[in-house]
């Protein structure tokens, strides 16, 4: 188990600064960046604040072992990100109250243990198929879903309120004076059962803007799937055949946004002098992009330790024979990318 001093020589912080952001100082401000940096550290040398060693020596006296299953594989996790972040603050939060952690996977994407030792809980991030969840649920009683709830009357789930995100961000471009405001991001996607529908975001999206009597169908920039590299191309064929333009996209995800930003640059276009964009999800890379991102957060470390806590009290009968939903509401963090529509 690492000390603050290790930890201060394996990121280069110092250990005031360490042991302020490890313990959630509300005084401390810091980087999104160097916070990340701080607790992939302590994760990966498997450090515990003083505050977590006594939960985990008060915790009812055991020592629990969660498995956790993905949606996505560490490739694909590169081409979204925003689950891995998932997974690390999930795995992080675990860490810090002194349980084991079991990652599980199978062939054709069936979940079993990779071990034969026996699981307290499932924690499951994204979605899954039916079967994929009967498979889990044969494992475990005690099964949370993170960023999505497939089956709300059996199962514990924590998500995001995406009706409220969407409305943010409409507002927000509305009191910048944009009234032409488009939509990035694939007109379908997988459901809560991993099954093709319409994609949500986009769903409120079209419904919001009718309500404000400003739905523009041609603005909507059906891009799929929701990776940097088709939205980047799909934006510079757009672009490069003159088809009519929004001031200003919210985009289906952090990626589309980076996608986006990309196709401008190569058509010497720029955010968000010639285009304003809000991107969803707000992980530490939208405040690295150029320009920096104004998002939708989704507070992706908030919503993994309410996971990993839903699923400890689960495990614990701390909670009614009920399963429960917890719905986080985001917020919007305002950046660099949107700039006022001069009327």
């Amino acid at each position: 188990m690492a000390t603050l001093k290790e930890l201060a020589e394996y990121t280069g912080f110092s250990i005031t600064t360490i042991s302020r952001v490890l313990n959630n100082d509300p005084t401390m401000s810091v980087s999104d960046a160097t916070r990340t940096s701080i607790l992939d550290a302590a994760g990966k040398l498997h450090y515990r604040t003083s505050a977590a060693k006594v939960r985990s020596r008060t915790s009812r006296g055991r020592h629990l072992k969660f498995a956790m299953a993905e949606m996505l594989s560490p490739v694909e996790q590169l081409e979204d990100p925003y689950y891995l972040y998932l997974k690390n603050y999930a795995v992080q939060r675990c860490t810090d109250l002194g349980y084991t952690v079991i990652p599980i996977s199978g062939d054709p994407g069936l979940y079993t243990p990779l071990k034969s030792e026996k699981i307290d809980g499932i924690l499951a991030i994204g979605i899954f198929s039916e079967e994929q969840i009967e498979a889990m649920a044969s494992l475990s009683d005690n099964l949370v879903f993170l960023d999505s709830a497939p089956d709300e009357l059996h199962f514990d789930s924590v998500v995001l309120n995406f009706q409220l995100g969407v409305e943010q961000a409409v507002d927000y471009f509305l009191e910048h004076g944009h009234r032409e405001i488009g939509f990035l991001g694939p007109c379908r996607k997988l459901d809560q059962k991993k099954r093709p529908a319409p994609e949500v975001r986009r769903e409120i999206f079209i419904r919001y803007m009718k309500q404000k009597d400003l739905y523009h169908p041609e603005f909507m920039l059906d891009a799929s799937p929701m990776t940097a590299s088709a939205s980047r191309k799909y934006l510079e064929e757009r672009i490069a055949a003159g088809g009519p333009m929004p001031t200003a996209i919210l985009t289906a995800n952090e990626e589309a946004a980076i996608g986006a930003a990309g196709a401008l640059r190569s058509c010497q276009m720029s955010i968000p002098r010639d285009l304003s964009i809000i991107s969803f999800n707000d992980t530490p890379l939208s405040a690295l992009t150029d320009p920096p991102l104004t998002s939708v957060s989704t507070h992706v470390e908030a919503m993994s330790a309410t996971a990993v806590d839903l699923l400890t009290r689960r495990a614990s009968g701390q909670l009614p024979d009920i399963p429960l939903k917890i719905v986080v509401p985001p917020s919007l963090i305002s950046r660099e990318s949107v700039l006022d529509k001069l009327v």
